[in-house]
């Protein structure tokens, strides 16, 4: 924390990092995934690499996000994903890591 005067208050504010949190969402593994499928027969067959057994494709969401902690960014992220509902609890699954911090360059400022 850092300690600021304005008009003769002391007030004090938190150092904000930049964290890189990833949002993978996926179908559930009972239903088809039509994206995967055609990417085993059309690609990677046809490719010559018929011991590749299957294929499962995912969307995945990189979101970087201003907190004063990874916990916290973490937590924003999870209520994002749940209260704008950005992927359907029935039809997918979902999970968020973090990548950690993000250093800023001189350019990001």
């Amino acid at each position: 924390m850092q300690d600021h005067t304005l008009r003769g208050e002391h007030k004090k504010t938190m150092t904000l990092k930049k964290f890189l949190i990833v949002v993978n969402i996926e179908n559930k593994i009972y239903l088809p995934d039509p994206e995967g499928g055609t990417i085993l027969s059309d690609l990677v067959i046809k490719g010559g690499y018929s011991d590749v057994e299957s294929v499962r494709s995912a969307k995945t969401l990189k979101i970087t996000v201003r907190s004063p902690s990874e916990k916290k960014a973490l937590k924003t992220v999870e209520n994002l994903c749940s209260e704008l509902r950005i992927f359907n609890p029935v039809l997918s699954d979902c999970t968020i890591e973090s990548r950690g911090e993000l250093r800023s360059t001189n350019s990001e400022n």
